[in-house]
Parts: C-alpha cells; sequence; structure tokens
C-alpha cells in the first residue's frame, strides 16, 4: 500500500452537526436537512481559518494536526529466515 502526502498540508474548516440525520424507511438510507454538513473548507494556514471564523462570527475549535509514525520497511524482509512470524505455506 502506498501512502501519499499531497493534500495533507492544508486546514480543513468544518461545521458542525445542527441537525440529526434522518433515516428513509423504504430504503434505509439517511440523509439530512443540515446543508453545512457538507461544506469542508481548505485553508493554507491556520490563521485564515481561524479569521474566517471571527469574520462571519462562527464558534470554532482547534484541533491540531497529528503527527504521523513512518517505520521503514524493505520488501526482502518478507523473506528473511529469522523473521518473527512464520509462513503458513
Amino acid at each position: 500500500m502506498q501512502s501519499g502526502l499531497g493534500k495533507t498540508k492544508k486546514w480543513i474548516f468544518e461545521y458542525h452537526k445542527q441537525k440529526d440525520s434522518i433515516r428513509e424507511p423504504l430504503m434505509g438510507w439517511t440523509g439530512s436537512q443540515d446543508t453545512n454538513e457538507q461544506v469542508k473548507l481548505l485553508f493554507d494556514d491556520i490563521d485564515q481559518a481561524i479569521s474566517y471564523a471571527k469574520k462571519n462570527n462562527i464558534e470554532y475549535e482547534v484541533i491540531p494536526e497529528m503527527k504521523k509514525k513512518y517505520s521503514g520497511k524493505l520488501y526482502a524482509d518478507n523473506f528473511r529466515f529469522d523473521r518473527k512470524d512464520k509462513w503458513t505455506h
């Protein structure tokens, strides 16, 4: 699996859920009357996101970015004799 880092350096502004979701009785699909739930705004830095919220009188909460842990893995390690888990075939 390849995990790219594209579009990971942006700050996302999402609206809080205002109304409960509704369930359509015939097909079981879920929907909502709240259209702000579908809106996600991307900003280059946190200051732009905060100024947008303040300018539009929107309460905001900043969730700090989470750091990913990367561990180096080699394809050749699958064939090592001293691997921890054994082959099943």
